[in-house]
């Protein structure tokens, strides 16, 4: 990957749905170039894929809650993680070290939602042992990729 693919891959991010025209006309190359350089980046999994960028307010997904999770030490943790990429709740969760096992960032769209999950999905699965939750407020900046 070259200091052209980086620019081809920042024009992607920005917009999903760039065509080899337009990106040519910024990098300087051929639109074949381009679009055999994108096909590259596809097949070697620089690019996996596309998706679109889905207002979460507009749609009335207004809470983003940060959920620090604890798990029983002598418990099954591929009970845990089968389960919690199960609840479409959960955008990301991330095994980490420090205080705590696990960082879950979770969007629903009220607070009463939030505490259903809390109640009625998270701390029903028997591993965990304890979790730490914190709403957003406000956010000042999310990057959707690299």
């Amino acid at each position: 990957m070259d200091h052209i693919d980086e620019k081809i891959l920042t024009i992607l991010k920005k917009n999903g749905k760039a065509s080899a025209t337009e990106i040519s006309k910024v990098v300087g190359l051929s639109i074949p170039a381009v679009a055999e350089r994108i096909r590259k980046m596809e097949h070697g999994g620089i690019i996996e894929g596309y998706c679109a960028k889905i207002s979460r307010r507009r749609t009335g997904y207004n809470v983003t809650a940060f959920i620090m999770v604890n798990m029983e030490r002598s418990g099954d943790v591929e009970e845990f993680r089968e389960k919690i990429i199960q609840f479409p709740q959960v955008l990301e969760c991330h095994h980490v070290v420090g205080a705590f096992d696990y960082l879950l960032k979770v969007l629903v769209k009220t607070p009463d939602d939030l505490e259903q999950f809390l109640m009625e999905e998270l701390n029903e699965i028997p591993t965990v042992s304890s979790s730490q939750t914190f709403m957003c407020l406000s956010t000042l900046k999310e990057e959707w990729n690299v």
